[in-house]
């Protein structure tokens, strides 16, 4: 009953990826794999040689460690949908153990190791610093409890990691901002504001960006942001502004939403007639405002909700011994510095502007209108016919 994998999209750069993620089928294909295995009563079946029987009914506990709040989407949306849909997976008879470290790796250590002395039965972690978490799986892993790599791909024996295409995140931003220059991108000067270096995901983000910007575009200043602080990202363009001028930033590759809005901050205490274009990522709420009104360029709108549901639908699965759904949910293969072959699944992303904002974050519940257009955002919202 698998059905057939489905082609990833095509991406113009993807000439420039580097072949560590060995895709043989999108997100969505694989979940929709799984929900025709358990339609045809093969997951959990008796009779079936590749079935293996479960380990535990519905009377599971998952763990989940969230990396930071700076971020909004990880305590609105990420850890609520994995709570809700474990529960639906097991009849309200599971439940969910949550953290959040607060962007600092020490204290996720510490939440990690309390949950497997708590002796949960799964960890679903997005790591706030890949390598440091690895000692922490070692342990999971020597308790037999499974860990599952959320959003960020943490070092360590791992059984599975979900997560979106991480380079073409980057791939999707860079080439907004080249296309926001048109004929004079090649003249054009830009700062790029990068994630935190503990953060394997912003150096896959930046991979993807660089393979669209290089040779088009002039990159005047590149910085690394510690912990993804948006508080140091605009101190960062501060100083780019006193050491090139105002006037010669041409626009601002920002690998997420919280740095772009202190990058603007900064731009607009400069004395900035008007912003240029400023990226971002994670489509938060100020952001979709902010695109609406003209003042941030971009964003890369990302299913959570996909993500977050198909992580607790893998952490239900290997709990409960369900093999055939568990393969299912992770046909992408993955490396890591510590680990090869990683079962994996990557969730396609949108690029978010002013023009899509009702087909995405609207349409998938993410945002309603009324939350959206304030009354600071009434014409803006009117103008692209949002009511």
């Amino acid at each position: 009953m698998l059905l057939p994998a489905r082609k990833a999209p095509d991406v113009n750069a993807r000439t420039n990826r580097r072949t560590t993620v060995r895709r043989t089928a999108i997100a969505l294909a694989a979940s929709v794999s799984a929900f025709s295995l358990a339609a045809c009563g093969v997951i959990g079946g008796s009779g079936s040689s590749s079935s293996a029987a479960p380990k535990k009914g519905n009377d599971i506990t998952v763990g989940v460690l969230m990396p930071q709040k700076d971020i909004a989407r990880y305590e609105k949306f990420d850890y609520p949908i994995i709570r809700d849909q474990v529960r639906a997976l097991t009849n309200n008879e599971g439940k969910v153990v949550y953290a959040n470290a607060e962007a600092k790796a020490s204290k996720q250590t510490e939440q990690f190791e309390q949950m497997i002395a708590d002796k949960v039965d799964v960890v679903i972690v997005d790591a706030v610093d890949a390598k440091a978490i690895a000692p922490a799986v070692q342990k999971a892993k020597d308790a037999g409890i499974p860990v599952i790599a959320y959003d960020r791909l943490a070092q360590g024996p791992i059984d599975a990691y979900i997560s979106f295409d991480n380079e073409l995140v980057g791939q999707v931003q860079g080439r907004a901002l080249v296309e926001a220059f048109g004929d004079n991108a090649a003249s054009s000067k830009i700062l790029m504001m990068n994630g935190s270096p503990s953060d394997p995901n912003a150096a896959q983000f930046k991979e993807g960006a660089l393979s669209e910007l290089q040779g088009k575009v002039n990159i005047v200043k590149s910085y690394d942001v510690k912990d993804w602080s948006p508080e140091i990202a605009k101190q960062n363009t501060a100083a780019a502004i006193r050491a090139i001028g105002l006037s010669n930033i041409a626009g601002v590759y920002s690998a997420n939403d919280s740095m772009a809005e202190t990058i603007i901050d900064a731009l607009k205490e400069a004395g900035v007639s008007k912003v240029p274009p400023v990226t971002g990522q994670d489509a938060e709420l100020a952001a979709v405002q902010r695109i609406l009104a003209g003042e941030q360029y971009m964003s890369v709108y990302k299913p959570y909700p996909q993500e977050a549901n198909n992580a607790a639908e893998m952490a239900v699965a290997k709990v409960q011994g369900r093999s055939i759904e568990f393969d299912a949910l992770t046909r992408d293969k993955v490396d890591s510095p510590t680990q090869k072959d990683i079962p994996s699944m990557l969730v396609p992303v949108v690029a978010l502007t002013k023009d899509n904002i009702k087909d995405t974050v609207i349409q998938d519940g993410i945002y309603t209108v009324k939350e959206i257009c304030t009354d600071k955002y009434k014409a803006d919202c009117s103008a692209k016919g949002l009511k």
